[in-house]
């Protein structure tokens, strides 16, 4: 592909991105700038909260070429009651524990409005849960998710069960797909269409009682 070609289709992504943003209720495009280099979104700007951070990210990633987002996005409220980090990890706190789907093993730590969570868990869906749960609470900036999953035993056909889950997925087309597993580490390799299914055949490896680490190197392209 020619220079003036990749040039030619980060353009066009550039502007189906900006449209997907305008075209977001919980996201106030004209606050966001977007740049495209090889099919990366760069995302730059103002936000109002973290909550609209996300938004704009899963707005970007739900464009068809999109391969990656890089975010480069800054919190600036704009409220006149800012939450202090007393009742951040206040809410933080019951966020975590009034959620059915995240352990008691999971803690929090807060720093200039940004939520580390740390702890053992035993899947990767419960490690999600939490981030979930405290994404969107008022005064988050950032949530850095350090969890980790408890060791496991391996097996010696964890591969071929996710290449099995990933061929049952209607999403995904397993034939484009290379799993490899190094104990208890999963590498994804090969394209798919978009980061969705990315996300896809990442789930369908976590879903594995032997798997405690997942590399996702699938590139996005069009197949």
């Amino acid at each position: 592909m020619t220079t003036s070609s990749v040039t030619r289709i980060d353009h066009d992504l550039q502007t189906a991105v900006e449209e997907e943003l305008d075209w977001a209720p919980e996201v106030d495009a004209a606050s966001i700038g977007v740049a495209v280099n090889s099919g990366a979104v760069i995302l730059t700007g103002e936000v109002r909260d973290h909550s609209e951070c996300v938004a704009a990210q899963q707005a970007a990633l739900r464009v068809r070429g999109v391969s990656a987002v890089v975010d480069d996005l800054k919190v600036h409220p704009h409220v006149s009651w800012p939450a202090s980090e007393i009742e951040i990890a206040t809410a933080v706190a019951n966020a975590l524990r009034w959620a059915s789907n995240v352990p008691e093993t999971v803690q929090a730590e807060i720093k200039d409005h940004k939520v580390t969570l740390v702890g053992t868990v035993h899947w990767d869906f419960e490690r999600l849960a939490a981030r979930d749960a405290v994404h969107y609470l008022r005064g988050v900036y950032a949530v850095d998710n350090q969890i980790t999953l408890s060791a496991r035993p391996s097996a010696i056909d964890t591969g071929a069960r996710i290449k099995d889950a990933i061929r049952r997925n209607a999403q995904l087309d397993a034939n484009h797909i290379s799993v490899d597993v190094d104990g208890n580490t999963v590498t994804l390799s090969g394209q798919v269409r978009s980061w969705s299914e990315k996300e896809q055949a990442a789930a369908a490896s976590w879903a594995s009682p032997h798997v405690t680490d997942v590399k996702n190197d699938l590139e996005v392209r069009a197949l």
